[in-house]
């Protein structure tokens, strides 16, 4: 096979022999370029697998810590205090009240994640049309809630209409402590 690959290169002009050969070497750099970005590729997800194996080896080496230091936390907290679904709207629903915020409110449903003894609920509550003022208060009086309602996550816009006022998304948080 190379003995006739051999042959019929040499019978060839000149100019021919060059095409050739810019051929094979073309071939050859694409196909080099190729082997780069596949072997850059695994270099790449190779060093992100080892951070995260990293990652979680330390969070199990301290898995103790964690585990003591989540039940001291809970500990602390109130079962009584603590607020299921429809109490985290309800009592979202008078502190806005309470800031001010009786209309151009909204809330969409919650969302519950348990795991044996502690239950998070996740309420999604907007509101438009409002203050800075008004915001501010609805913030604080949440914030007197803490650490049985929390604030995880919060998206202000200014209103289109009218500049001085805001549109507000938050995403509010309670955890729930199982009375048994």
């Amino acid at each position: 096979m190379i003995a006739t690959l051999r042959a019929f290169f040499l019978a060839r002009l000149l100019r021919e022999k060059v095409l050739l050969t810019g051929f094979v070497v073309l071939s050859a750099a694409v196909w080099f370029s190729s082997l780069a970005g596949r072997a850059g590729r695994m270099v790449r997800t190779a060093k992100s697998t080892t951070v995260t194996l990293n990652e979680q080896q330390l969070w199990l080496s301290n898995r103790a810590s964690i585990e003591a230091s989540a039940q001291a936390a809970a500990a602390q907290l109130d079962p009584v205090k603590t607020l299921d679904a429809t109490r985290l709207l309800a009592e979202v629903t008078a502190i806005a009240n309470e800031a001010g915020l009786t209309k151009n409110t909204s809330s969409g449903e919650s969302r519950d994640v348990s795991s044996g003894h502690f239950s998070v609920h996740t309420l999604q509550f907007s509101v438009t049309k409002v203050d800075w003022g008004t915001l501010k208060q609805f913030y604080l009086l949440l914030g007197k809630r803490s650490p049985y309602i929390g604030i995880e996550q919060c998206r202000l816009q200014v209103d289109r209409a009218n500049p001085s006022l805001l549109a507000a998304s938050f995403q509010i948080s309670s955890v729930e402590i199982s009375r048994n």
